[in-house]
C-alpha cells in the first residue's frame, strides 16, 4: 500500500543549495543509508525461514521493511528540495529561454555535476560522492540471531552517519530529515535489540543509544519525541504484522535519557506530511522546454477523472 504523503513534514529550503542536497546523499546511497537498510530488512523478510513458527520476528523485520521505503522517499524528497531551492510561482511557465547564454554554467562546479546532468537535479541511490548504492550492502543469512545482529549494528551505524550528516547542514529542510531519522532509528535499534533479547536472553538494549546521541540536545528531534514517535512502532498494514506486539510491548519502556513512558504498537501509519511541489525547469527540459501543452494534457486527463 502507498499513500501520497511523506513521513514527516518538511520545511521548504532556504535557498538552492546542491551541495547540500549531494551531503544528504550519504543518508540515501551510502553505506549506512536508507537504501541498505531497505534492501536488508527486504529480502531478509522475502528469504524468512519458518514465517509462520517464528512469526514476532518476521512481521518485525517486514514491518521495518515499510517504513524504510518511506524513508528512502522523504530523503529523496529533501535531496530534490535542497537542489531545487525555494519554488518560484510561474517559474514553469513559458518556454526555456535562451539555452545558448549557458544558463547552468555555474552547475559545472557543484559536488555532484551527474545530479544535475543525468537526474535534473533529483535524488538518486548513490552517496554522498556519487558513488552507486549496490548489492553487496545486503546481508540476508537466514540465521535470523545474525541478521537480527547485523540489523541492529546498521541502525547504530546509521544513526552516527545521520549526526554527521546533521552538523554538515545547516538548511532546515535537510536538518529536518535528518532530525526525524534520528529518533526512528533509535527504535529501530530498540526494536532489534528487544528481539534478540526475546532469542538470547542477553539485555542488548543497554547497549543503546549506540552512539551516545542525546536526541533531546537536538531540536528538530524535540517535537518527535514530544509525540511519544520514540515509543511507537507501527505496522504499517491494516491488518498484518500486529505480532510485533509481543516484541514490542513486552512490558517494556523508552530508553534512559528519552522521554519516559511504555512503548506502543500503532495499526496503521503516522499522519505524515505533504510532498513538496517541485517547480518546473523549462531551461534545464524538466519536464519539457515548453511544458504548456503537458500540462493542459493533464488538465482535461484530471477533468476527465
Amino acid at each position: 500500500m502507498r499513500v501520497d504523503k511523506l513521513q514527516a513534514e518538511l520545511p521548504a529550503p532556504k535557498r538552492k543549495d546542491p551541495n547540500a542536497a549531494a551531503a544528504l546523499q550519504e543518508l540515501l546511497g551510502g553505506k549506512y543509508g536508507e537504501m541498505s537498510t531497505l534492501g536488508n530488512y527486504m529480502f531478509q523478510s522475502f528469504n524468512f525461514r519458518s514465517k509462520d513458527k517464528l512469526r514476532p520476528f518476521y512481521s518485525l523485520v517486514a514491518s521495518i521493511t515499510a517504513e524504510e521505503l518511506g524513508h528512502v522517499e522523504l530523503v529523496s524528497n529533501g535531496v530534490a528540495m535542497l537542489a531545487n531551492g525555494p519554488d518560484k510561482p510561474g517559474a514553469d511557465s513559458g518556454d526555456g529561454g535562451d539555452i545558448s547564454g549557458a544558463p547552468f554554467e555555474a552547475m559545472k562546479d557543484i559536488r555532484s555535476f551527474a545530479s544535475f546532468a543525468s537526474h535534473g537535479g533529483g535524488s538518486t541511490p548513490v552517496n554522498s560522492n556519487s558513488m552507486s548504492w549496490n548489492a553487496d550492502m545486503v546481508t540476508t543469512t537466514g540465521n535470523v540471531v545474525v541478521d537480527l545482529l547485523h540489523n541492529f549494528h546498521l541502525e547504530c551505524g546509521a544513526r552516527l552517519h545521520k549526526l554527521r550528516v546533521y552538523e554538515s547542514l545547516s538548511d532546515p529542510t535537510g536538518r529536518e530529515v535528518c532530525g526525524y531519522l534520528l529518533v526512528r532509528g533509535s527504535v529501530h535499534a530498540h526494536a532489534y535489540a528487544l528481539a534478540l533479547k526475546q532469542i538470547t536472553g542477553v539485555e542488548l538494549e543497554k547497549f543503546l543509544p549506540t552512539p551516545n546521541i542525546p536526541l533531546g540536545k537536538i531540536p528538530e528531534c524535540q517535537k518527535y519525541l514530544d509525540e511519544g514517535s520514540h515509543r511507537r512502532l507501527y505496522t504499517w498494514s491494516p491488518q498484518d504484522y500486529k505480532e510485533i506486539a509481543g516484541i514490542w510491548n513486552h512490558g517494556e519502556s523508552a530508553l534512559p535519557g528519552d522521554p519516559p513512558g511504555e512503548l506502543t504498537v500503532v495499526d496503521g501509519m503516522p499522519e505524515g506530511g505533504k510532498i513538496h511541489q517541485l517547480t518546473g525547469v523549462p531551461s534545464a527540459f524538466t519536464p519539457d522546454y515548453a511544458p504548456e501543452e503537458m500540462f493542459e494534457i493533464a488538465q482535461k486527463l484530471t477533468k476527465k477523472m
